[in-house]
């Protein structure tokens, strides 16, 4: 008897798929400058750019799939796995390849060691989150919080942080000592995703999610004013973020609520209509 086969929903593992792409297109792009001789020059800078540039687009990606399988109710096992596995290429491995390739080759032994325990951090992330999302699903508990920073914004801080300093010494022939602080970075980030801090998944925000005429506008003004400046502000945004997680214990509730638009009760306000 044929064994159960696992349900593959189309435009979700699409997403994950353009996911898998950006990653192995940006492993692509760094090694090419490499094989070219054309690291840290004024050429490299290019190579980085379209790689960052589709480490970014993976980052998109992962956010696109995870909408349209809950919008959709197409959830499964299978989407899981394949979209921690196009993680580890995307956010895992091209990543450490990018800075190990900027500054780390620098340190010999210590800078590979340095990209493989973030890639390391990030592996066992990935699978720790499938085990608790597997368990949630069968207890029917769960949280709309990620325990830890997630790997496709610490790929976001590492790439986007880059790009920065690229634009930084735009012209020059090295990035310059800016990069000296990608390794701090990478650990910290490492650390960072085992740790005990909260972050918001913005799961509650889908296709469905309502905001006032003023709130729109302005999220438009951000998106438009955020593509004129590339060069630097997604690394104000996932810094932002970043830094969000440490403050958040400190912000009022309401305050929280409505930046992720949660719609859904405290346990406060819960016991409150109970007891009503």
């Amino acid at each position: 008897m044929a064994g159960h086969q696992p349900k593959i929903y189309l435009l979700p593992n699409l997403m994950t798929a353009g996911n898998l792409f950006c990653g192995f297109a940006a492993v692509l792009h760094i090694i090419q400058g490499k094989m070219e001789g054309k690291v840290a020059e004024g050429a490299a800078g290019g190579k980085y750019k379209e790689a960052i540039a589709f480490i970014l687009g993976a980052c998109v990606f992962d956010l696109l799939d995870g909408r349209l399988a809950r919008l959709g109710g197409h959830e499964s096992p299978f989407g899981r796995e394949f979209d921690s596995l196009a993680d580890v290429v995307s956010f895992g491995i091209a990543p450490a390849l990018l800075v190990y390739d900027i500054v780390l080759h620098d340190f010999q032994n210590t800078g590979w060691l340095i990209a493989f325990f973030y890639l390391l951090c990030g592996a066992l992330r990935l699978a720790r989150f499938n085990c608790v999302a597997a368990a949630n699903e069968a207890t029917g508990s769960g949280t709309k919080d990620f325990e830890g920073f997630p790997i496709p914004a610490a790929a976001g801080v590492i790439a986007s942080m880059t790009l920065f300093m690229l634009w930084l010494d735009e012209g020059q022939r090295t990035i310059g000592v800016w990069k000296y602080g990608l390794p701090a970075l990478m650990i910290f980030l490492s650390v960072l995703m085992f740790s005990r801090v909260r972050y918001p998944s913005f799961k509650a925000v889908n296709w469905r999610t309502q905001r006032s005429l003023p709130a729109f506008i302005g999220l438009i003004a951000l998106l438009v004013f955020s593509a004129i400046n590339y060069q630097w502000m997604p690394a104000v945004l996932f810094v932002a973020f970043l830094i969000y997680g440490f403050v958040r214990p400190f912000v009022s509730k309401a305050f929280r609520r409505g930046i992720e638009d949660d719609d859904e009760p405290s346990e406060e306000e819960s016991r409150k209509n109970d007891a009503a």
